[in-house]
C-alpha cells in the first residue's frame, strides 16, 4: 500500500472510531460522567450494570459509573451502579478482580457463575449432532459462548432493576474487532469509546486506581486450552503500536499491514446486522 493510500485509510479509521486529536484526561472523566448520568435519566431507567473482569477497562467503566450514580444521588435522583462479577468456575486472575471492586466500592455486587450454564450450551449443541473440526475450534465457540452468557446474566439483571448495561468497547479493541459479536460486544451505553489503550489507562490513573490493575497485561481469557492468554499474542502486535496508530502517528509497515487487515475482516462486528436493502460487510 503507498503511503498516500496507508495514510488516507489511517485517518478514515481515526474518525470511524471516534478517537479525539486532542486528550485532556480530566474532561474525558467529567465529560463521559455526564454521558452515564444524562442517557440514564432520559431513559427512566435507575440502574447501571457491568460486568467486572479484573482489567483495566471494566474497572475504568465501573469507576466512571459509580461516579455517574453518585452524581444523580446528589441531584436528588435513585439511582445505583450493581457490578457483576460473572466467573467461569473459579478465575484464575480473581484477585485482581475483587481488587477492582475494592477500588471501584459500587453500590451492589451480584457473583453469577456461568460455567454451568455455558458447559450446558456446548453440551446441548455437541448432542444436536453438531461436531467441530478440532478441540481448538470447539474451545473457540465455548469461548464466545461464555461472553454471550455473561451478556444474558447483565441483561437479566437490568431487567429486573430497571437498568442500562454497560460495556467496555473502547478503540484500540474496537479496531482489531477484538470482542464477541453480541458477547461483550454487546451493551446500552459504551462510556470508553473513542478511547485507544493508553487512554483508557490514564483514566484509571486520574480516578485512583492503583498500577497493578492500570498497567496490568491485557487478556480476555476466553479460551481454556489457552487461559490468561495476553491481548497482544492474539492482535500480532502491541497495544502501543495500535495506541500509536490510533492517534495519527507513523508506525512500521508490517504492524500497519496486521491493523489494516484485521479492521478489514471484522468489520461486520461493526456494523448492524445486513439486510437487502443496505448490505453492510
Amino acid at each position: 500500500m503507498a503511503q498516500s493510500d496507508y495514510t488516507q485509510a489511517q485517518r478514515q479509521i481515526i474518525a470511524a472510531l471516534d478517537v479525539a486529536p486532542q486528550f485532556d484526561v480530566q474532561k474525558e472523566i467529567k465529560d463521559r460522567v455526564a454521558f452515564l448520568h444524562e442517557k440514564m435519566q432520559a431513559s427512566g431507567m435507575r440502574t447501571l450494570v457491568l460486568g467486572i473482569s479484573g482489567g483495566v477497562d471494566s474497572l475504568t467503566a465501573g469507576l466512571l459509573a459509580q461516579h455517574a450514580v453518585r452524581q444523580a444521588r446528589e441531584q436528588g435522583q435513585d439511582a445505583a451502579f450493581i457490578a457483576m462479577r460473572l466467573p467461569y468456575g473459579v478465575q484464575r486472575d480473581e484477585d485482581d478482580a475483587q481488587h477492582s471492586l475494592d477500588v471501584i466500592k459500587p453500590d451492589q455486587v451480584l457473583t453469577v457463575d456461568i460455567k454451568p450454564a455455558s458447559d450446558a450450551m456446548l453440551s446441548a449443541i455437541k448432542a444436536s449432532g453438531q461436531t467441530f473440526q478440532s478441540a481448538a475450534q470447539e474451545d473457540f465457540v465455548l469461548g464466545n459462548i461464555k461472553a454471550r452468557q455473561r451478556m444474558i446474566a447483565q441483561y437479566a439483571v437490568a431487567g429486573a432493576m430497571r437498568g442500562l448495561v454497560i460495556g467496555t468497547d473502547q478503540a484500540a479493541e474496537a479496531l482489531m474487532g477484538f470482542f464477541t459479536k453480541h458477547g461483550d460486544g454487546a451493551a446500552d451505553l459504551t462510556p470508553l469509546t473513542g478511547l485507544n489503550k493508553r487512554r483508557v489507562r490514564a483514566l484509571a490513573a486520574a480516578l485512583g486506581a492503583p498500577d497493578s490493575l492500570v498497567f496490568k497485561v491485557p487478556t480476555a481469557d476466553l479460551e481454556n486450552l489457552a487461559p490468561l492468554k495476553p491481548d497482544e499474542d492474539a492482535f500480532g502486535v502491541s497495544y502501543e503500536t495500535i495506541d500509536d496508530f490510533l492517534e495519527g502517528k507513523a508506525i512500521a509497515a508490517g504492524d500497519a499491514e496486521i491493523i489494516l487487515r484485521q479492521y478489514g475482516v471484522t468489520a461486520h462486528k461493526r456494523a448492524l446486522p445486513a439486510t437487502p436493502y443496505a448490505p453492510n460487510p
